[in-house]
């Protein structure tokens, strides 16, 4: 059976050696949360999830969710790590003390994130939503929402969802029906249908609070003319105490490939009563607040099972004796093969952790930071890298659950070993809080372009900076790279202008190669930061596992560049009819 143990020494030494964590005591608010402060609260988070909820990763994956009579039943055990959870304080360990949270670092949240996400990531959308929707409403809310819902979040006795899908309207949000009919009193009627609502309904919360988009009576058509509002499941008395259950609720949930755990909900609502949330025909707006956040938050999902697949094939191939390598060794990881997986796997998860990490920090810096200079630097990082985070972590979870079943061999294809579970997990996190060819699209068309082209200016001269430096054996195939993403995203900002279809046929070739680019950085910090600790083992395993990455993934670079600037005329020509 597949088991976790939280990777507390490199997570120290991401945040402490390489990231520098303790910068963020230099932010008023932060100015307890030293480094030893989150070290304690991680082993803490730690113990808690290892012990009471990795457990149920496999029980709940074979019982699912079930709805009766409109209630849902989630997982034995579910109900019961969720009032743990909550009484520990981890829902709102990031949140302001003014509502009732802990007001710690954002990064804490999102360490804590992974820690969950590789126990058992079908629960962990249960608290994940709950802090999307608190952060959602604390960004556009009026003061008397913010004071009615934002402490109940905040502690988890309410959770939240985010209500934007419908059946007609996927990605195309702009497509949505769901009406707001306004009454006289100030509040609206929701009417409309709602699908893919993850913790649309359930028990283990007092209420559920809804984050609905939905369109006003005079609204125009499109994405302007979109609204948010707050529908909770219980109305609201004047007193905080709940009142009559709303008009609404889940009248089916999906049955899944994977996380099955995570209750995906049908929801209907029928007249439900619900007020605006920010201005009217502005909830795009309110609703990416909410969308972008979730999109890193999706990317911390891929880092999870990315871990938890590594560490399960590494365990796995130092105890499975089969055949003998050439060293005459008949422990599997001794076979080149095998080596090469594990290596792949190392390269990838450590990597993409000093990336989700640090797009954490910038979170953290870009909202709370007194120098607005640092703030706006901060934002870039965080606008460039979200997109970045969310495709190239969830890519690799599917990528690294594929790699630990050929480690286990024919033995991972057996549900009892729990390892093929990882890849029916990881492959919704491709998918939704928009698929990655449409985070590809967001880096190509949007980011690229904002401010001139000031964001990846910004990463060209960080990497040039820490190359120049000093010579190391990375920084010559990183420079190669570096050179070719440069070049090449000059291009694709010019030829956008001209010839969208040619940017958007390579914008996932561009995404990977970006993200591999970036991943050469975070080894070549890696591997300094391991020099400088004096742990001669720690080195040495850097060392190694940054040179697999530098010859047999960071080389892919200038391929995957020449890919970009190919031509699609010749594929987008061809006509609709000639693919039947």
């Amino acid at each position: 059976m597949a088991s976790y143990k939280a990777p507390l020494r490199e997570i120290s030494f991401v945040l402490n050696d390489v990231l520098d964590v303790g910068r963020l005591t230099g932010i008023p608010a932060f100015q307890d949360a030293t480094p030893e402060t989150l070290s304690g609260l991680i082993e803490e988070a730690a113990k808690l999830i290892e012990e009471r909820l990795a457990p149920l990763n496999s029980i709940s994956d074979q019982q699912g969710c079930k709805l009766a009579n409109g209630e849902v039943t989630v997982p034995d055990g579910f109900a019961e790590f969720y009032r743990m959870y909550c009484e520990a304080g981890w829902i709102g360990i990031s949140q302001k003390t003014e509502y009732g949270g802990a007001g710690l670092p954002y990064t804490l949240g999102k360490v804590t994130e992974e820690l969950l996400c590789s126990a058992n990531v079908a629960f962990a959308l249960y608290p994940g939503l709950t802090q999307g929707c608190f952060e959602a409403l604390e960004a556009s809310a009026s003061d008397e929402i913010k004071r009615t819902y934002l402490p109940r979040l905040a502690t988890g006795e309410w959770s939240g969802t985010m209500c934007i899908t419908e059946p007609q309207a996927g990605s195309d949000v702009g497509a949505a029906k769901t009406r707001a009919i306004p009454q006289a009193d100030g509040s609206f009627l929701i009417e409309g249908g709602k699908i893919f609502i993850t913790s649309g309904e359930h028990r283990m919360a007092d209420n559920i609070v809804h984050f609905v988009l939905a369109r006003l009576p005079d609204s125009p058509p499109g994405v302007k003319g979109l609204s948010t509002f707050v529908v909770p499941k219980f109305l609201v008395n004047a007193d905080g105490t709940l009142g009559a259950r709303n008009k609404l609720a889940a009248t089916a949930i999906e049955h899944k490939m994977g996380i099955n755990g995570s209750v995906t909900c049908v929801m209907q609502f029928d007249g439900a009563k619900g007020w605006i949330v920010g201005a009217p025909n502005q909830g795009i707006q309110s609703m990416f607040v909410m969308m972008n956040l979730a999109r890193i938050m999706v990317g911390f999902q891929g880092l999870g099972q990315c871990e938890l697949a590594t560490q399960n094939a590494i365990r796995y191939a130092l105890e499975r004796k089969q055949g003998k390598a050439f060293n005459g060794r008949s422990e599997i990881i001794e076979h080149p093969d095998v080596r090469r997986m594990l290596l792949q796997m190392k390269a990838t998860t450590e990597g993409a952790r000093v990336l989700a990490y640090e797009t954490a920090i910038h979170v953290d810096l870009a909202r709370n930071h007194p120098d607005a200079a640092v703030r706006e630097v901060a934002q870039d990082w965080v606008d460039l890298n979200t997109p970045l985070v969310k495709a190239f972590c969830t890519d690799a979870a599917v990528e690294l659950g594929s790699l630990a079943i050929q480690v286990y061999g024919g033995h991972g294809f057996i549900k009892e070993h729990g390892i093929e579970q990882i890849v029916r997990d990881s492959k919704i996190l491709c998918l939704y809080e928009g698929t990655n060819g449409i985070q590809a699209m967001d880096l190509v068309r949007r980011k690229l372009m904002m401010h001139n082209g000031r964001l990846p200016g910004r990463f060209f001269s960080a990497v040039r900076a820490d190359l120049a430096a000093g010579p190391d054996a990375l920084s010559a195939p990183l420079k190669t790279a570096l050179d070719a993403l440069e070049s090449t995203t000059r291009w694709v900002q010019e030829t956008y202008k001209s010839s969208p279809d040619d940017a958007a046929f390579g914008c996932c070739d561009y995404q990977r190669a970006f993200a591999l680019t970036y991943l050469g950085w975070n080894w070549l910090r890696m591997v300094r930061a391991a020099d400088k600790t004096g742990d001669a083992g720690l080195a040495r395993t850097k060392r190694v596992t940054a040179a697999y990455f530098a010859t047999r993934m960071l080389s892919q670079v200038p391929a995957l560049l020449a890919n970009v600037r190919e031509s699609a005329a010749p594929m987008m020509e061809l006509s609709a009819e000639d693919f039947a």
